[in-house]
Parts: structure tokens; sequence; C-alpha cells
């Protein structure tokens, strides 16, 4: 028996429905005595907690980002892909969930074991494709029937796409994405154990008006050596506080200071016509933009850095620095 208390009204409430008949005591009785069980499907076990699932999502948030910038400049046309789903799966209900016939790119991502799936829906394939030939990005499924070419175009293309991949990670570790195989037909390709718990990030692409999925199935193999950097106490911690090798500042102050920079003192600048260069010969003499009493302008790897005045050292030609320019060590382009 429940020990909650009941209030008066609701005391009212339950004996005015049982006396209407609303309410059957027998049925009451007999819901109180069945055990209420909670069903769990060991074949959908799951192995990640909702954080660790979180941690994966901000990834691929990232990783959707680098594929818009990379494909909208690769196809030259409006490319978005964002985040739309994070499950975590059995192998085999994702292999049904695809169609049979779709473009399947299998990459391996050492030092990382197992490989891992992008699975491209053929409409966005095609549309890529499309692009690629110098079309509009229409989408025409075939792609039971690839030609050679249409195969090794989009499996160079995917395959540069999913070099980007090695960005998402940098976080938790260095990986080296390489594919591995290419397919057409997901009943031919078998990953993992059909039972094997699979995390699949959705993307929701769009290239010009053709819209589809682009599926990544990572299994559990490839993430479990680094399910402890997957915690909200990992992403968050401040990068500053990480271990550095010892004296690893000191060694990379001093290669740095080692760097050869050119060093340069503009006289002056002027500009003449092709037809005055074209002319020039020995004797004339060009007027420069620059008084004699101004002071010379020093650039520091093609970056104007300080004014100085020339003169001479030891009968060499010299300059002496008078003043720094105001930004020029800022100057980040």
């Amino acid at each position: 028996m429940s020990g909650e208390i009941l209030s008066q009204n609701e005391i009212d409430a339950l004996l005015s429905a049982l006396s209407t008949g609303e309410m059957d005591a027998d049925e009451l009785k007999k819901e109180e005595e069945e055990k209420k069980v909670k069903v769990y499907d060991f074949k959908r076990a799951l192995r990640f907690s909702k954080d660790q699932i979180r941690s994966l999502t901000r990834m691929h948030d990232n990783f959707a980002r680098i594929l818009t910038t990379f494909f909208s400049a690769q196809l030259r046309t409006y490319v978005q892909i964002a985040v739309v789903s994070a499950d975590q799966i059995p192998y085999e209900e994702f292999i049904r969930s695809i169609p049979n016939q779709t473009i399947l790119n299998v990459f391996e991502v050492p030092p990382l074991e197992g490989r891992i799936l992008m699975e491209v829906n053929p409409n966005v394939a095609y549309a890529m494709l499309d692009r690629l030939l110098g079309g509009k990005g229409l989408s025409v499924n075939k792609v039971d029937n690839l030609t050679e070419i249409e195969t090794k175009i989009m499996s160079n293309m995917f395959e540069r796409a999913f070099e980007n991949y090695r960005e998402a990670w940098v976080n938790l570790v260095d990986i080296d994405p390489l594919m591995a195989e290419f397919e057409v037909n997901s009943q031919f390709l078998q990953m993992v154990s059909p039972n094997e718990t699979v995390v699949v990030i959705s993307l929701n692409t769009t290239i010009g008006e053709t819209t589809g999925m682009i599926n990544i199935c990572i299994p559990h193999v490839v993430l479990e050596p680094i399910i402890p950097k997957l915690s909200v106490h990992y992403w968050m911690q401040n990068p500053d506080k990480k271990e550095r090798a010892p004296g690893e500042l000191e060694k990379l102050e001093k290669r740095i200071k080692k760097a050869d920079v050119s060093v340069v003192a503009e006289l002056g600048h002027s500009a003449i016509s092709i037809e005055e260069f074209l002319t020039l010969a020995i004797g004339d003499v060009i007027e420069l933009k620059q008084r004699i009493n101004e002071p010379l302008s020093v650039k520091v790897g093609q970056k104007p850095k300080f004014t100085a005045q020339p003169g001479k050292i030891n009968k060499q030609l010299a300059v002496q620095i008078l003043d720094h320019i105001e930004g020029g060590e800022d100057d980040d382009e």
C-alpha cells in the first residue's frame, strides 16, 4: 500500500466516484496488486551516458560547420549542414534504417581501433557530383549503376571532406582519417556485430535546392579508449592547466629567436607609367615621393615596424631607429 495521505477533498471525490459507479473497487484493488515492470531490451544496451552523447554532439556541431565551409568552397553553391540528432542504437538497426542502395564511405581513424562509417544519402551525393561536373546541382538517384568515373570522383570528394574530421577531434585525440572502403550496398557492409552499440550522428544537409541526410556511424569499439574524455569535466577544464612537457616553452622560445626575418629600410617609392618604364635609360633620374628630411620606413617581414634616419657606420650605410610605428606589432595580416 502506498503511504501517501489523501486530503479531505480527494477522499470525498473518491467516495463519490465509487458510489456513482465511475470507478470499480475491484479494479482498483487488482491494479494495486499488479507489479509494475519496466521493459528492458538487452539488444539495445545503452553504453553511453547522456553527458557523453552531448559531448559527441558538440564535436559534430563543429564538424558540421567545417563541412559547410568545405563543401561551399568546393561546390560554389549554397550549402548548409547541421546536426539534427545523436542516438545510440544497435548496428543492425542502423543498417535497416538506411536505404539498401546508398553511398557508404568507411574510414579508419588511427590510433583508434575500429572504423567509422559516413553514409551519404544518394540525393545529396548526386547533387554534389552534378555541381562538381559543372551542373546546377540536380539530383538523379541511380546509385545502383555508378560508373567508374563517378565512383572515383565521389570517393575522392568524400575522402577530402573527411580529412576535416581530424579538426573536430583535436581536443580528444589526434586522429589520421584514412578511407578504407567505398560501397553502395549496405547489405555487403559488416563493420561490427549486429548487436554492437553504435552512436549515429545525423546531419541534415542542403545543397542548393536538394536536401538529404549524412549519417556518421561510430561503433563503441572506436570510442571505448576515449570515453573518460567525453565527460563535461574534461571539456570544461582550463586548457592552460593541461600538463606540458618539461622545457617545452623554453625550447619553443629558443627556436623562435633563431628564426630569420628580412629587415628592409625603404628610401622611398614612386609611380611611373609602363611607357616611361620602357624608355628608361642610363643616367635618367626617378623622383621619389620621400623628402630627404622625412624619416625612413623600416619593414620587418614586409610589415612596417619602425621609423629610422639614414647614416653611416665604419664607412657602411646604416639606419638609426627613431620610433615604433603604431599598430605595427599588432598587424596580423
